[in-house]
């Protein structure tokens, strides 16, 4: 076995959410940066791995919680979407967050246990 197989992998899930539930989590950031990358929803949900009815349902979720739009239509329906500016804040918010909460949660692991801790990102080198 070599050393990267014994090297464990921290693995954080957080999210936003209300009595109504979830509004934002990692998921969502990917599919706002989909979006903002190819400018379409439905090639965002394609890269991400999900039907378009099930991205519009997560982000008409988001916007409902939330009481502002996160993304505007620019073109024909399943093409042509842009974030807006709210969108793209949250998008980035969202992001610099679960990096620094990945990082400390890192560095805690390098702490307590006796392993070299790698986070996600290091591993897989992953992108939102």
């Amino acid at each position: 076995m070599n050393t990267d197989e014994k090297s464990p992998t921290i693995r954080v899930h957080i999210w936003l959410e209300t009595e109504k539930g979830l509004f934002f989590g990692h998921g969502r950031a990917q599919l706002l940066s989909k979006i903002e990358e190819y400018g379409s929803l439905k090639k965002a949900a394609e890269k991400l791995g999900m039907s378009y009815r099930a991205a519009w349902g997560k982000l008409r979720k988001s916007e409902e919680v939330l009481g502002i739009p996160l993304v505007v239509k620019t073109g024909s329906n399943k093409e042509g979407y842009q974030l807006t500016p709210e969108g793209k804040a949250l998008k980035d918010k969202f992001i610099r967050w679960f990096d620094e909460v990945e990082n400390y949660a890192t560095l805690k692991a390098e702490e307590i246990f006796p392993w070299n801790i790698k986070s996600y990102n290091q591993k897989t080198s992953m992108n939102f």
